[in-house]
């Protein structure tokens, strides 16, 4: 089960990151903090070559290296949490999330992203 939610998690951050770089780049856009000193554009671009990474980290990386690609996956998630709240409190639309129950909504997925970086990547118990 755990492989199965890495994998399953690595290849969700190869299509956002590759989504970031292609077709949903207007709607990253929506979540970029206004305190992040870069432009809206290059930190979608950025955080889209990131997913991109470890997501191909995630599904590639040999065993004895899993847990470290986890933690960084997860502190990714925490890196980036600051964008679902900045598109909540400026209430901006995107992604269908239309409305303030729907932003907030998500903000809960966030720490669920975050334990299955962790949990998928910590190997067998022994």
């Amino acid at each position: 089960m755990r492989s199965f939610l890495r994998v399953l998690l690595g290849l969700a951050l190869v299509f956002a990151g590759t989504s970031h770089l292609t077709f949903a780049r207007q709607d990253f856009r929506a979540q970029v903090p206004e305190f992040v000193p870069l432009d809206e554009d290059t930190t979608v671009l950025a955080s889209g070559v990131a997913e991109i990474g470890l997501g191909s980290a995630l599904v590639l990386a040999p065993r004895r290296l899993r847990r470290l690609v986890g933690a960084v996956a997860a502190l990714f998630f925490v890196a980036v949490f600051p964008g679902n709240l900045s598109q909540w409190v400026n209430r901006r639309d995107a992604f269908g999330l239309d409305s303030d129950e729907k932003r907030i909504g998500r903000l809960f997925g966030q720490p669920l992203l975050i334990a299955a970086s962790l949990w998928s990547t910590r190997g067998r118990r022994g």
